[in-house]
């Protein structure tokens, strides 16, 4: 049975984690919600860190724990980063390195140099802890994680710690594990951003149960239960870098089902991207607008129709080839203009964020 199945309930004053997820072996997992709805809990209950009784956990058929059976942390073959590296002062970049391989048996350690080469961290292997700046120990401490030859990767909140500018200069090599190794990867983060950018599925938690869980676009673009990640509802679309206008500083981004410009960020033409589209930057016309300060016009068909948070307002989720984007309209506007599921109308995106 491919998959990961973990089913874990745990009872403490004041909180109860519940959760039963079958969720994919590849790609990255990101863990959502705000502080305290259980994401770490459910991290240490994956890591054998935290014992649900009666809890379930299998590897693509391989069981972990169930009932009587229970395999203990350091037998599961799992790499854990934690919010903070804690390496050991005393000993190199290079010699915290080996010493988290010593845990291991030999048929499960690797190659260093590929972790090594993957993170950038070549030119630290001989400084001390104290010689290295936060983003710098945050790779060290996902190189230690990758030098177990894990076939399940935990990161509770790497980039917690390190200011914006930090993880901006991280973001990158975790972008390219992503890329080119195959261990899937649980990440807990409440960084919208983060999670826009990195993940594949997206798990959103809220006081210790889960409130939704799917593939990250198509759990994005749900209106039925509208996740926010930070201001507002939207969409994420898989796209690539079409084409570039020098004179006008902008970048083109096709995807399946057309093409949005946005402000060019140095990026080449054939770059895989994702781009977010807020719901309140969404505008629907049932003729075409013609001119307009508005660059971006796609045709879609409505896909569904649902209640927003406001009495007064509605969320419009539009199929624009594989794609979905959703606008925030008023009642008023939907009825005025008739729109129903699978009318064909015209889309006017006003504002589109790259993620990189």
């Amino acid at each position: 049975m491919a998959g990961i199945r973990a089913r874990f309930r745990l009872d403490w004053p004041g909180f109860t984690l519940d959760i039963d997820l079958e969720l994919p072996t590849k790609g990255i997992i990101a863990l959502f919600g705000h502080s305290g709805s259980g994401k770490t809990t459910l991290l240490r209950c994956i890591a054998g860190l935290e014992r649900a009784p009666d809890g379930f956990l299998a590897l693509n058929g391989e069981i972990w724990q169930n009932g009587a059976h229970w395999l203990p942390t350091h037998k599961r073959p799992l790499g854990y980063v934690f919010q903070e590296a804690s390496l050991f002062p005393h000993l190199t970049v290079m010699g915290n390195l080996r010493y988290g391989m010593r845990r291991v048996s030999r048929e499960r350690r690797v190659n260093l140099d590929q972790a090594i080469e993957l993170l950038g961290i070549g030119h630290l292997l001989d400084r001390k802890p104290d010689r290295l700046s936060g983003g710098e120990r945050s790779r060290i401490g996902i190189a230690r994680a990758l030098a177990v030859n894990p076939r399940l990767l935990l990161m509770d909140e790497p980039l917690a710690a390190l200011d914006l500018q930090r993880k901006q200069d991280i973001l990158p090599y975790l972008e390219r594990l992503h890329d080119e190794l195959e261990i899937p990867a649980l990440y807990v983060s409440h960084s919208p951003d983060e999670v826009a950018r990195l993940a594949d599925h997206l798990v959103v938690m809220e006081s210790g149960r889960v409130l939704a869980d799917g593939p990250l676009t198509e759990t994005l673009a749900r209106i039925d239960l509208p996740i926010r990640l930070g201001e507002d509802v939207g969409a994420i679309i898989e796209a690539t870098v079409g084409a570039v206008d020098n004179a006008w500083h902008l970048a083109r981004v096709d995807f399946s089902g057309g093409s949005l410009w946005t402000r060019d960020r140095g990026l080449p033409v054939g770059r895989r991207v994702r781009v977010r589209v807020l719901a309140r930057d969404v505008s629907l016309a049932r003729e075409h607008p013609g001119q307009s300060s508005i660059q971006n016009v796609l045709h879609g068909r409505v896909d569904a129709i649902a209640d927003d948070d406001h009495p007064g307002l509605v969320l419009v989720r539009v199929r624009i080839g594989a794609a979905m984007l959703v606008a925030r309209l008023t009642r008023r506007a939907v009825a005025g203009l008739g729109i129903v599921p699978e009318q064909n109308l015209w889309v006017q995106v006003k504002s589109v964020a790259l993620m990189e």
